[in-house]
């Protein structure tokens, strides 16, 4: 049996025991990546140490450590007041401000998680209060921040662009950006459906009971000071007392503020730039800090760090590239095309969707320049597979939703995220091949 298949099996096997028998994946995977690493690699200590995946660690606990301060001293119930108050207490609406406020932001040129980890927490708290469905309050930020992220000013789509030109493949910017648009477009319109958003239009601010009530809904902990749990909420008056700034609430804005700027602009990383504010605020309000230093979703970041360091092992190990030679030795084009639109969704639920994408595509020039095949259609097709899937939980968006949970059982949310993942890695693949590559009129 090959390293590469090996390899493979070895992570069937992990998420195999980690369902069955309640224990963190992360481990397992750290545990596997030494395994493999060693025994079936020949890769040293260091070696395995390289896939540890620093920057994104950083970013969780940055992060979640910055939006736990908020939450702690009030700011992050003003922010949820306020889009409240800006949508007319339409509560249907918001997962759709969060969904065009992250498309927004990725399609001017904001990383993707960049954008999530500013949009999620403060989406999934408004989620927590109004009793949304969290998987649809996630979901619809990813998918939002996918759904504008290959623009071409975009980073996605200036890399993607940037990889078709020097391949000295043709170029379609525009049937780029507009697939992936439309695509998650359609997603967040079914989601919604289905995950209850149309029952959400019965709940104006007025009316709607807040978080912990046993009304249909997502069942979470009470909505604060001055909440009676029933429809009979005074919500206006919960209203006004949350839309009080105080110093250390004024001072979190300005933090946020300081944080989108510094992620936005100047292009500096999101990770270290929410560890400094959240630094800067526990100086001055130590209480605030200590509070929410607890709050670090640890057993996210074990989960996601591990798994993700079993994957740098499998791609220095080779397993990536002789999964996408395999795919290239298969005579039907249009199957051929298929399995690496596959290939691409699988692989980038579990690492970079822009480093699988630089992967493949090279991989696959050879098989596109014969024509058989068009590849603006297939190139569009393999963008939108390995990107519409970050909702996974192992993905950096997926793990800055699920982080970002509030008021959920955090074990069952994980594998709600994971499943919804696994339909969209085996779903999304063949109906963008079907539109994108099959007709050939791209």
């Amino acid at each position: 049996m090959s390293a590469e298949l090996i390899s493979i099996l070895v992570l069937v096997v992990v998420f195999v025991i980690a369902t069955t028998r309640s224990i963190n994946m992360g481990a397992l995977a750290f545990a596997a990546a030494f395994g493999v690493g060693t025994l079936v690699a020949d890769m040293k200590t260091d070696d395995i140490f390289k896939g540890f995946p620093g920057s994104l660690f950083v970013v969780l606990v940055g992060v979640t450590f910055l939006f736990a301060i908020a939450r702690a001293n009030g700011t992050a119930d003003w922010l949820v007041h306020v889009a409240i108050r800006l949508v007319g207490g339409r509560i249907a609406l918001m997962p759709w401000v969060m969904f065009a406020i992250t498309g927004v932001l990725t399609a001017i040129g904001a990383v993707s998680p960049a954008a999530v980890a500013i949009v999620a927490p403060i989406a999934m708290g408004f989620a927590a209060k109004y009793r949304i469905n969290p998987l649809l309050m996630g979901v619809m930020v990813v998918h939002g921040a996918q759904a504008g992220g290959f623009s071409p000013i975009s980073i996605y789509g200036t890399i993607v662009n940037g990889i078709v030109a020097k391949e000295g493949l043709p170029g379609g910017e525009v049937v780029l950006f507009l697939a992936s648009l439309v695509v998650n477009l359609l997603i967040a319109a079914v989601v919604f459906v289905v995950l209850g958003g149309m029952k959400l239009a019965r709940h104006p601010l007025g009316t709607a009971a807040p978080a912990g009530t046993d009304d249909e809904g997502v069942t979470g902990t009470g909505g604060g000071a001055g909440t009676g749990g029933g429809r009979g909420t005074d919500v206006a008056t919960e209203v006004e007392e949350r839309v009080t700034l105080t110093a250390p609430r004024i001072a979190t804005l300005v933090g946020l503020v300081a944080l989108v700027v510094a992620a936005l602009v100047f292009d500096l990383d999101v990770g270290l730039a929410a560890i400094t504010v959240a630094v800067l605020l526990s100086v001055v309000w130590p209480e605030t800090s200590k509070q929410a230093i607890t709050q670090i979703t640890w057993p996210t970041v074990l989960l996601i760090c591990g798994i993700l360091t079993y994957v740098a092992v499998l791609q220095t190990m080779g397993t990536i590239k002789w999964a996408g030679d395999s795919v290239a030795g298969v005579g039907a084009p249009l199957l051929a095309a298929l399995l690496i639109c596959y290939i691409g969704a699988i692989v980038s639920a579990f690492a970079s969707s822009v480093g699988i994408m630089g992967a493949l595509i090279p991989l696959a020039v050879p098989f596109l320049l014969q024509g058989e095949v068009s590849s603006v259609g297939l190139i569009a097709a393999l963008a939108v597979s390995a990107t519409v899937v970050d909702v996974s939980p192992f993905s950096t968006n997926g793990a800055l939703v699920l982080a970002g949970a509030q008021d959920v059982d955090r074990d069952k949310f994980f594998k709600q995220l994971m499943v919804y993942g696994g339909i969209m890695v085996a779903a999304a693949p063949p109906l963008v091949w079907l539109a994108l590559v099959v007709p050939g009129i791209w």
